[in-house]
C-alpha cells in the first residue's frame, strides 16, 4: 500500500516571502516526507533578500514558485499554516482543511530602513520561521507516534 504524504500549505497573507522561507525549511528538514506548497495573497517574484538570507542558511529557494490563493483554496490540505502579522493581516478560509495553524510573524519586506537593516530583519524573520518549522515537524512526529501507539 502506498504511503500517504501529508499535504502542507504555507500561506503568506502579504507577498510570498514568509511562505517560501517556510517551504524551503520544511523541505530541507524533511526531504520528501511531505507534499509542500506555498501561496500568497500578493503573487509576485521572490524577494531577493529572502533568497539571500536563505542561501546564508544553506537553502536555495530561488526556483520555488508560490501558488495563487484562488488555486490553493480549492485544494485539500492536511495542514494550512497561515503566516501573518496577526495585528495587520487576515487569512482566507480553507474549507477543505482539517488543521489550520496561524503563525504571527511580521512581514520583513514591509519594514522600512536601509538595506543593511532590512537584511537583519529578514534574518530575524528567517530564524523565527526556522524555529516554527522545526516545532511543527516535532509536533507532527509526536502525533504520528501517538497514532501508532493507539493502533
Amino acid at each position: 500500500m502506498a504511503k500517504h504524504k501529508p499535504k502542507i500549505l504555507f500561506l503568506s497573507t502579504g507577498n510570498a516571502t514568509r511562505s517560501l522561507i517556510a517551504e524551503g525549511f520544511l523541505l530541507n528538514l524533511t526531504g520528501d516526507q511531505f507534499d509542500v506548497a506555498s501561496s500568497a495573497a500578493e503573487h509576485g517574484p521572490l524577494n531577493p533578500l529572502a533568497n539571500e538570507v536563505m542561501k546564508e542558511a544553506g537553502i536555495d529557494i530561488s526556483a520555488h514558485e508560490p501558488k495563487s490563493i484562488g488555486q490553493s483554496v480549492k485544494e485539500s490540505f492536511s495542514y494550512v499554516v497561515a503566516i501573518c502579522d496577526s495585528t495587520k493581516e487576515r487569512s482566507p478560509v480553507f474549507p477543505f482543511t482539517l488543521h489550520l495553524l496561524r503563525w504571527s510573524i511580521a512581514d520583513p519586506s514591509t519594514d522600512g530602513g536601509l538595506l543593511g537593516q532590512q537584511a537583519e530583519v529578514f534574518r530575524r524573520v528567517r530564524d523565527e520561521i526556522k524555529d516554527k518549522v522545526r516545532q511543527f515537524v516535532s509536533d507532527i512526529a509526536q502525533i504520528k507516534a501517538s497514532e501508532l501507539s493507539i493502533a
